[in-house]
């Protein structure tokens, strides 16, 4: 969320973002219900005022003038209780539209409609022209895999993790843990279910569930988001979990950037994905995920900073993996409400001979924060804390490179010297 006095003296600029990001915005109306809620604040401080006085008054007066006097305080009453209800009626809808305003982006981000005009980077390591088995057959060939009993299960993109499909997934999980708590992260594992507010505080859902910012433009909520019948939801993040920790809290400045490693099951319905990655274990409805949350003083250079630094330690673990990727910069039309700058890292698959993304890394400045109300002590001040995510490892989708780029002709997989200590093995087959 935006500040109103900022949306009020950069009008231009918001509707700029807006059709950057491509979100749809009707800031005329937002300002409009603005004017009228702060007129309505008024008249009803003033109201409230004289409605006090007379109030007071009261006890001064007697017999047909106090009781004259008592009607008239009771007609003003009522009047300040319409004024009231209809500030609240106001205050609705304004809040409703604040949350539909998108954050500014970064003046580097470029112009786009859709992840096909991401820019790429930069890129590591060597790729595979000759893939070999791709990674379904690879992981029926070890006994690693069952999608037809997870399907019975589960339902569609239903699957079991079994032998060292299994093994090879928890060692991904302490590789990146111990890799992220060596450089100074703070090891959480983190709830699934979430309260709706957490939700709405990250951007994830709009004022009601019909909107939600989750990458590009606004889609139905309803239809990426599971929610229970006691009115939580299943996080498809630890994000929202880790942001949702210090929710109305005033935090220490000293203690700056608080950095965490989360790691928690992740849910998504996939419901805008029909028709794509129907087959295997790249887009699941159930995964797992590390993710590294980082809160720091509200300073851009700050976020910046640390917005490549997340990076820097995702490449560091695709590094150690020994699996080629290359880092994209997302347009503006791959951005969320409320990212400023986003970088994609995609990992190469050979058996599609293309990169496909393993991470994504964003800073929000205090949008987040705004909604949650996290603040820190600057001096005199509060001001909001800066936010910033990225995902250090997704399981089981990073199976799918990890084994096709380490085959070898007999259909054996060779497992990185970092993961070995791990996994207790040097290959599978």
């Amino acid at each position: 969320m935006l500040d109103i006095k900022f949306i009020r003296e950069n009008k231009d600029l918001i509707k700029a973002a807006a059709e950057k990001k491509h979100f749809k915005l009707d800031l005329d109306r937002l300002l409009a219900i603005d004017e009228k809620r702060r007129a309505l604040i008024s008249e009803i401080d003033e109201m409230r005022r004289v409605h006090k006085s007379a109030s007071e008054l009261t006890a001064s007066l007697q017999g047909k003038d106090r009781e004259d006097h008592i009607l008239k305080v009771k007609g003003d009453k009522d009047k300040l209780s319409h004024k009231e209800f209809e500030l609240r009626t106001v205050e609705g809808e304004f809040d409703e539209l604040m949350l539909s305003v998108p954050n500014v982006p970064d003046p580097s981000v470029p112009e786009g409609n859709s992840d096909a005009e991401n820019q790429e980077i930069r890129k590591w390591g060597n790729i595979k022209v000759e893939h070999g088995k791709n990674y379904m057959n690879l992981m029926q060939m070890h006994d690693m895999l069952d999608t037809e009993r997870g399907s019975k299960v589960a339902g569609f993109r239903g699957y079991f993790l079994k032998n060292d499909g299994a093994l090879l997934s928890m060692a991904l999980w302490n590789l990146t843990m111990e890799h992220l708590v060596k450089k100074g992260f703070q090891p959480f594992m983190v709830p699934t279910l979430v309260r709706r507010e957490n939700l709405v505080g990250t951007g994830w859902l709009g004022a009601t569930d019909g909107t939600a910012a989750v990458g590009g433009a606004p889609q139905d909520a309803g239809e990426d988001v599971y929610k229970t019948q006691d009115d939580t939801y299943l996080s498809g993040t630890a994000e929202v979990a880790m942001m949702g920790y210090h929710k109305d809290e005033v935090l220490n400045a000293e203690e700056f950037p608080k950095m965490y490693a989360a790691f928690s099951p992740c849910y998504r319905r996939e419901a805008g994905s029909h028709g794509k990655d129907t087959k295997g274990i790249f887009r699941v409805h159930e995964f797992f995920k590390v993710e590294q949350v980082i809160l720091c003083k509200a300073d851009h250079q700050e976020s910046v900073k640390w917005h490549e630094e997340l990076v820097k330690n995702s490449e560091e673990i695709m590094q150690t993996l020994e699996i080629p990727y290359h880092v994209v910069l997302n347009c503006g039309g791959d951005l969320g409400l409320g990212q400023v700058k986003k970088y994609d890292i995609e990992g190469w698959l050979p058996s599609e001979s293309k990169y496909r993304e393993t991470h994504s890394a964003s800073y929000f400045h205090d949008f987040q924060t705004r909604r949650l109300n996290i603040k820190y002590r600057d001096g005199d001040n509060l001001k909001f804390v800066h936010s910033l995510n990225n995902t250090a490892m997704a399981t089981p989708r990073i199976l799918t490179m990890l084994l096709e780029n380490h085959q070898n002709q007999d259909g054996s997989i060779n497992i990185p010297k970092a993961l070995q200590k791990f996994l207790g093995k040097e290959k599978i087959g």
